[in-house]
């Protein structure tokens, strides 16, 4: 019996009485309570309690008798189950400090932050896209390593309510490879436009919030340097508008200059 099986089942809800009888039970199938007690080391004063709490948990069932059989409930449908309510409790959870997160942040004296390390960066803009609920604007000079099947993974959830625009270099270099961005991200419902842009990000969530993403280069391949990498988080929503408007006029030439072309 390991001990990891147990902590495990603990953290699903059982005791620990509880968690070394089923798993002794899984490895018997079917047993009497001495004989479940005695390969699991439970009292046989406790034993009865427990797989009565068992079966009231559908861990297993009881078969009436002289003297009662106790049959296993396969753990693959157990765990399955539990698996499944432990995740709605977490997204749950998740959803109510996610709430008190975004009402309190928006609180905050002076809502400008300096974000370094290349991790940080990414989390702090897939954090932003979740957040959004009408659109997205982003301009894409650059990605991070990691960074691209993160970002269209977030995009694409968020596609199919949120209006998003995004503005691609053609290529972009990631550790001495050559990526075409505008195919990376080129998705259902995520309207890409190819053109010239800086080495710069710009990640635009509601008219609202905004990140700037900057890092130095190497002259001689244009490879980034990781070390450099910050990102500007503006939650000043004046900020994030004027940002937004601009992007949308820059975003109307491009598509105006497509049509003449």
């Amino acid at each position: 019996m390991k001990q990891e099986d147990i902590n495990l089942l603990k953290q699903l809800g059982l005791t620990t009485y509880e968690a070394k009888a089923y798993i002794t039970l899984s490895s018997l199938i079917q047993a009497t309570a001495d004989e479940i007690s005695d390969k699991s080391d439970i009292p046989r004063s406790k034993i009865y309690d427990v797989l009565k709490r068992l079966n009231s948990k559908d861990y297993i069932k009881i078969e009436s008798g002289r003297p009662l059989t106790y049959h296993v409930n396969p753990p693959i449908n157990v765990l399955k189950r539990e698996k499944e309510k432990f995740i709605r409790r977490i997204n749950k959870t998740g959803e109510n400090l996610n709430t008190l997160y975004e009402k309190k942040i928006s609180e905050v004296e002076a809502p400008i932050w300096r974000i370094s390390g290349l991790d940080n960066i990414i989390d702090k803009e897939l954090e932003i896209i979740r957040r959004s609920k009408k659109t997205i604007n982003m301009r894409i000079g650059f990605l991070l390593q990691d960074e691209g099947s993160k970002l269209v993974y977030e995009l694409l959830l968020k596609s199919e309510n949120v209006k998003i625009n995004l503005m691609v270099s053609p290529y972009c270099r990631i550790s001495y490879k050559e990526f075409n961005i505008s195919k990376l991200v080129n998705q259902k419902n995520v309207n890409v436009y190819t053109t010239d842009i800086p080495y710069v990000k710009l990640l635009i969530s509601d008219s609202k919030e905004m990140m700037h993403i900057y890092s130095k280069f190497s002259k001689e391949n244009g490879e980034i340097l990781p070390n450099t990498a910050i990102g500007i988080w503006n939650q000043y929503e004046e900020i994030a508008n004027n940002y937004n408007e601009r992007f949308e006029n820059q975003l109307k030439k491009i598509v105006n200059n497509n049509v003449k072309q």
